[in-house]
């Protein structure tokens, strides 16, 4: 096991997600659509894109899906993430996403001076209160990791596996580099905001084009 205080190149997705037929869904903001099994955010110029999908989470959950980079960022910026356990789905574009927890990757060559957030790569988790506020609770610099992201390996979805405790508190988010997935990465949620349960799960990107599917 890695001990560490936040997950390092990944972001997760609701086990199920996606299924042999999408769940209840709305695609708020953003140019969405499915094709072929995979569910693509084609607006690259999009800094609010996401989709709000229906997945009642408590107690213990995985999270398990492959993301694929299509396009943009070429502006020095972008990004996508997932909101989970969230209590609800605003249909329009925000920030926020009710009461929940925002698992990010986010490449920003020039980020604002006061934000906390080191330029380049980093992983970042934000607890989310509401629409319009959320708090960064971690970031972290992974520019050591820049040189991951090759042509060939962004040509080629990315398994995305996440394990949450929603009554303890306890994230485990596993090393995509492990074929076995037998190691991991961890951090621990607000107390206060125990037990973790919600009705939504929001997927996000920024600058950005992106498709996700079921991992098999």
């Amino acid at each position: 096991m890695k001990r560490f205080v936040f997950f390092v190149l990944v972001i997760g997705g609701a086990a199920g997600l996606f299924a042999q037929q999408l769940p209840e869904h709305r695609f708020v903001s953003g140019n969405w659509n499915v094709q072929g099994g995979r569910v693509y955010q084609n607006d690259a110029k999009a800094r609010l894109a996401k989709v709000n999908i229906k997945a009642p989470q408590s107690g213990s959950m995985l999270y398990d899906f492959n993301a694929r980079y299509e396009e943009g960022a070429e502006d020095g910026q972008g990004g996508f993430g997932i909101h989970i356990f969230a209590d609800s789905a605003f249909n329009g574009p925000s920030w926020g996403c009710g009461k929940s927890y925002l698992l990010w990757l986010n490449y920003d060559e020039k980020p604002l001076n006061n934000s906390g957030i080191q330029p380049g790569l980093t992983g970042q988790v934000y607890r989310s209160l509401s629409n319009t506020k959320m708090e960064l609770m971690y970031s972290v610099d992974l520019n050591q990791y820049a040189d991951l992201l090759t042509p060939d390996n962004l040509s080629e979805p990315v398994p995305f596996k996440i394990w949450v405790n929603g009554d303890t508190g306890e994230v485990r988010v596993y090393d995509p580099t492990d074929p076995y997935f037998s190691t991991y990465y961890y951090f621990t949620v607000d107390k206060k905001d125990l037990p973790l349960k919600g009705d939504w799960v929001t997927i996000r990107t920024n600058g950005i084009k992106m498709s996700f599917a079921p991992e098999e």
